[in-house]
């Protein structure tokens, strides 16, 4: 797991150079060793209805800016995801983090938005941080009060499809926690959980998963067995170095997909090219000799 812990430290290493420090968010996300990837063609924030758009977390890029810069890092990720997919059937996701706060449900929402982008692809989101759920209020659902990924688990008599929200013009589909439990362990600990991601298995290509943090819970330890990979969330300059190694420790070696950083500048064009893009779009001549 050395890698990871030698890109976190690089990041931290080029940003002490230019000798400042700026806030992290959760908008600019970078993935370690994730391949690049073209544009894809996806309803814009303009073309979803007004009262969806209103609904949206700011930070959902892929959903309400698909074109941005921000979401154009969610789309490599896509990628990453993708490509294993054809190669190794990864379908089974899991976004996690070494603490609270480093964006991994802003992570997993995005990265869902990304890869419902391709208008086949038939993509399922979970909220399984049972202890901290805040997926519901980002997308939307809040006062829906149906039932969710807790009260699947629990009563033997719901389906998958009862939990499911469809959410059409994002094609996506979601499952959010449900009540809060009294024992959130022992609830995502239960066969019945492996039993619903193997039907969601079946019936869809990809599922993102959101999970609690890795080290100060040990739910994602039990979680771990019915995923295919976990995604690793971190934030520049503000992740320990040591919660990052313990992280690492308690995840099976095999499973860890990647890491990605939220808050890091290290994307030094940016400005640039999206400038010639804008003159682009407001009248000056584009030719291929500009990128």
């Amino acid at each position: 797991m050395s890698k990871f812990l030698q890109a976190l430290e690089q990041a931290e290493h080029d940003q002490a150079l230019r000798g400042h420090l700026s806030e992290p968010t959760e908008e600019q996300p970078s993935i370690d060793h994730a391949p690049p990837l073209g544009a894809t063609t996806s309803p814009s924030a303009a073309e979803l209805p007004p009262d969806i758009s209103e609904e949206l977390d700011e930070h959902l890029v892929s959903l309400l800016a698909p074109s941005s810069f921000e979401a154009e890092q969610y789309r490599a990720l896509r990628h990453l995801i993708e490509q294993r997919h054809k190669s190794t059937e990864l379908s089974v996701i899991a976004i996690s983090s070494p603490g609270a706060a480093d964006g991994k449900t802003t992570t997993a929402i995005n990265l869902a938005g990304a890869l419902a982008q391709a208008p086949d692809a038939r993509v399922l989101l979970i909220d399984g941080d049972l202890r901290g759920a805040a997926m519901a209020g980002r997308l939307g659902l809040h006062d829906t009060g149906g039932p969710g990924l807790v009260d699947v688990i629990l009563n033997p008599r719901l389906s998958l499809a009862d939990v499911v929200n469809t959410r059409p013009h994002l094609n996506l589909s979601v499952v959010t926690a449900g009540r809060a439990p009294a024992t959130p362990y022992e609830v995502l600990k239960s066969p019945r959980l492996g039993e619903l991601l193997a039907e969601a298995r079946r019936r869809f290509d990809y599922i993102v998963l959101d999970t609690p943090p890795l080290v100060s819970v040990p739910d994602c330890r039990v979680i771990g067995k019915w995923v295919d990979g976990f995604l690793i969330v971190v934030t520049a300059h503000r992740t320990a170095r040591r919660l990052l190694e313990e992280a690492l420790k308690v995840t099976e070696p095999a499973k860890v997909l990647g890491l990605v950083f939220n808050g890091d500048d290290r994307h030094l064009s940016r400005d640039a090219y999206s400038s010639r893009r804008g003159s682009s779009r407001n009248g000056r001549r584009h030719s291929a000799s500009d990128d």
